[in-house]
C-alpha cells in the first residue's frame, strides 16, 4: 500500500530540471508530456471511427475533429493547471474530495476506459503486424502484442526524457505517413471545407461522431496529462508556476494540433479514396487492400501499416501509465509496472481473442468503433470533476480558470453528455424493439444506466453544497507546518537484515551508530531455497547449516566488540519473512541488494514490498 502522500509516478516526478534555463531552452525543457498525451489522439481506435466516418460519410464529420479538438486542447489546460498548480493528478484530487463510493465507482469506470483503449491498441498493433506480414494471423498478432509490454519497464528505468524521445519519434513516424498519403491521394480542397459546416446526416452518423469524440477526448488522458507536467521540477513561486502553465499549454496546443492532422488525415483520405467512388470501407484491413489499386500507388498501404503499428504502439505505452496514475490515486495502490501492465493487456486481449476467434476477423472494425463509445460515455465522469477541482477558488487561488473557460467547458461536457444520451436512447429503443426478451433489457441495462446517469448529476451539483473542510494553499506543498518536537525514547531493539555480502558492514556499523552500545541488536537472515520454502523451519539442508554458522560469526564478533545481539533465521519469500521477524523490534536496518534493472524487473525489490508491511522506521544503507 503506497504512502497518502505519494507523488504522482514518484519514480518521475520533478525528475527533468527546469531551473537556470532561459528562453528557447526554457521552453524546449517543458516540451514532452503533451506528445506523450496525443499518441492517445492518433491510437487505432480513432483509426477505426475515422475511416468509417470518412468512407460512410465523406468529409461531412471533419467539424466533430475539429471541434473534438479544440475540446480537448481547453480540458488539457485544465489537466496542467491541476498538476502544476495543485501538485497532483486528478485521480488524487477526487480521493482527496469525494466519498470513498464515489471514488470507487470514478476507478471502476477508469479502468473499463483504460481497458476499452488497450483493446484498441491491442487489436489495432495485430492488425497491422498482419498487414505487414500477411503470413502473421489476426490470433497471432493478438498473442504478439503482450510482448511489447515490456518495452515501457525498460524506457521508464532510462529516465522520463528517454521515453518521451520514443514516443516523439513513433509521432512523427505517424505524420510523416500520412503527409505523404495525402499527397498521394490529392484530395478535393473545397469538398474539405464544406466539411467544417456542423450537422449530421441519420442517426448512425452520431454513433460514428460520439465514436471519433471517445477516441480524441479520452478520459485516461485527462488523468495521465495531470501526472506527466509533474515530471518538470522548477522554482515554486508565482511566476514561475505561471510560466510552467503557459510552458505546458504551448506543447499541448502543437502535439494535439499534430494530432489533429493525423486524425483529419485518416478521415480526409478515407473519404477520398472510397466515399467518392462509391465504396463503404468499415474496417482497416479493407482500406489497406484497396488502397493500392485505388491510390495507384503501393507505397500508400505500406506506409499506413507502419503508422498504424507506430500508433498501437505508442498508445499503448501512455495507457500503462495512465493505468498506474488511477491505481495510484484513486486506491493508494501500487503494483510493480510488469504486473500493472500484464494485467491490463490481458483485459484488453481476451475480448480481441474472443471476437476474432468466435465471431471472425471482419468483425474487428466493430470491436474498434464501440471500445471508442465506451470511452466518450465514460468522458462526463472524468471531465466533470476535472472542471470544478480548476474552478475552485479555494484550491486554486491566484491559478483558477478564468470565466471564459468555465463556460467553455460547461458547454463542452453538456454537448458530451447530450450526444452520449442521445445516442443510448436510440440504441436501447433498437434493442428493446429487436430483443427477443425486452423485459430483460427493462431490469438490467436501463436501470444501471439510470443510476450512471444519477452519479454525474451528483457529482455535477455536489459541489455546490459541499464547504471545504479546510483551507487550500496555492503552494505546492501547502503551508509550513508547526513541529511537533517530542522527547522520544532511545531504540531498544533494532533489526539488522543481513545477506553476508559487502553491504552487511555499512548495516551493521549504521545500526550501532543509532543504537550504541544500550540496544539489542537482532541479525536477521531469510533463507530463500525451495526446501525453505517448502519445509520451513524443519528444513535441514547444507545451506541452512551454512547461513546459522555465519550469523554465528556475526554475533560472536559483535559480542567481543561489547555489543548485545542475537541471531534469527527466516525461511521462504524475505518479503513476507521479514515483516514478520521484525514485529518485536523498534527499528529495521537494511543494506542495498545490488540487483540490476533486469533483476528488479523479473522479481521486484524485497524493500518495496517490506517497507508497506512494517509498522516501525526502516534505515536504507
Amino acid at each position: 500500500m503506497a504512502s497518502h502522500n505519494q507523488q504522482s509516478l514518484d519514480e518521475v516526478n520533478a525528475s527533468v530540471n527546469t531551473k537556470n534555463k532561459f528562453g528557447v531552452r526554457k521552453l524546449l525543457a517543458f516540451f514532452g508530456p503533451a506528445y506523450m498525451i496525443s499518441v492517445g489522439y492518433m491510437d487505432p481506435g480513432n483509426w477505426a471511427t475515422d475511416i468509417e466516418g470518412g468512407s460512410k460519410y465523406g468529409y461531412s464529420l471533419i467539424w466533430v475533429l475539429v471541434m473534438s479538438n479544440l475540446i480537448a486542447l481547453l480540458l488539457q489546460s485544465h489537466c496542467v493547471r491541476l498538476g502544476v498548480v495543485r501538485g497532483k493528478d486528478l485521480a488524487q484530487a477526487s480521493k482527496e474530495h469525494y466519498t470513498k463510493f464515489i471514488n470507487y465507482f470514478l476507478y471502476i469506470l477508469a479502468e473499463i476506459a483504460i481497458a476499452a483503449c488497450d483493446l484498441a491498441e491491442v487489436v489495432g498493433m495485430a492488425i497491422g503486424i498482419h498487414l505487414l506480414f500477411p503470413s502473421v494471423s489476426l490470433l497471432t498478432g493478438v498473442c504478439i502484442t503482450v510482448l511489447d509490454s515490456f518495452i515501457l519497464l525498460f524506457l521508464l528505468n532510462s529516465g522520463i526524457k528517454k521515453l518521451e524521445a520514443f514516443i516523439i519519434s513513433l509521432v512523427v513516424i505517424i505524420g510523416v505517413s500520412f503527409f505523404i498519403q495525402l499527397f498521394i491521394a490529392k484530395p478535393d480542397v473545397v469538398e474539405i471545407s464544406k466539411g467544417l459546416i456542423p450537422g449530421f446526416t441519420n442517426q448512425n452518423a452520431i454513433y460514428i461522431a460520439i465514436g471519433i469524440i471517445g477516441a480524441t477526448v479520452m478520459p485516461h488522458n485527462l488523468y495521465l496529462h495531470s501526472s506527466l507536467v509533474q515530471t518538470r521540477k522548477f522554482d515554486r513561486t508565482p511566476k514561475e508556476i505561471k510560466k510552467a502553465i503557459r510552458f505546458n499549454i504551448i506543447d499541448s496546443a502543437v502535439a494535439l494540433n499534430l494530432a489533429l492532422f493525423v486524425n483529419a488525415a485518416i478521415l480526409i483520405i478515407a473519404a477520398t479514396t472510397f466515399f467518392n467512388t462509391g465504396v463503404q470501407v468499415t474496417e482497416i484491413q479493407e482500406a489497406h487492400k484497396m488502397m493500392a489499386p485505388m491510390l495507384g500507388s503501393t507505397l500508400a498501404p505500406l506506409l499506413f501499416a507502419i503508422a498504424l503499428i507506430a500508433a498501437g504502439q505508442s498508445s499503448t505505452i501512455t495507457g500503462t501509465l495512465a493505468g498506474q496514475v488511477i491505481m495510484e490515486g484513486y486506491l493508494n495502490l501500487r503494483l510493480q509496472p510488469w504486473i500493472r501492465r500484464i494485467l491490463t493487456r490481458l483485459i484488453a486481449i481476451v475480448p480481441a481473442f474472443l471476437t476474432i476467434y468466435y465471431l471472425g476477423e471482419s468483425k474487428t472494425g466493430d470491436l474498434l468503433v464501440m471500445s471508442q463509445v465506451i470511452l466518450s460515455l465514460q468522458l462526463g465522469f472524468a471531465i466533470i470533476p476535472l472542471i470544478h477541482f480548476v474552478s475552485n477558488k479555494k484550491l486554486m487561488g491566484d491559478f483558477v480558470i478564468p470565466l471564459w473557460q468555465k463556460i467553455g467547458s460547461w458547454i463542452a461536457v453538456s454537448v458530451i453528455v447530450f450526444l452520449n444520451c442521445q445516442m443510448l436512447f436510440h440504441k436501447i429503443s433498437d434493442w428493446l424493439s429487436s430483443a427477443e426478451s425486452p423485459l430483460i433489457i427493462g431490469f438490467t441495462v436501463i436501470p444501471f444506466m439510470l443510476f450512471c446517469l444519477c452519479i454525474l448529476i451528483y457529482i455535477t451539483i455536489e459541489p455546490l453544497f459541499k464547504k471545504s473542510k479546510k483551507r487550500v494553499t496555492t503552494t505546492f506543498h501547502g503551508e509550513v507546518q508547526q513541529i511537533d518536537f517530542k522527547t522520544l525514547k532511545p531504540y531498544s531493539t533494532i533489526a539488522i537484515t543481513v545477506d553476508f555480502s559487502s553491504s552487511d558492514n555499512k548495516a551493521i556499523n549504521k545500526a550501532i551508530q543509532l543504537g550504541g552500545k544500550d540496544a539489542v541488536y537482532k541479525l536477521i537472515h531469510v533463507l530463500e531455497t525451495t526446501n525453505a520454502v517448502m519445509y520451513g523451519e524443519d528444513t535441514g539442508d547444507n545451506e541452512r547449516d551454512e547461513d546459522t554458522q555465519h550469523l554465528l560469526a556475526y554475533k560472536n564478533q559483535m559480542i567481543d566488540r561489547g555489543y548485545r545481539c542475537e541471531t534469527q533465521l527466516g525461511f521462504g519469500s524475505p518479503k513476507t519473512v521479514i515483516p514478520k521477524l521484525v514485529a518485536d523490534a523498534d527499528l529495521l536496518v537494511m543494506g542495498t541488494h545490488g540487483h540490476t534493472t533486469l533483476k528488479d524487473l523479473l522479481f521486484g525489490t524485497t524493500v518495496e514490498r517490506v517497507r508497506h508491511n512494517i509498522a516501525i522506521p526502516l534505515v536504507l544503507v
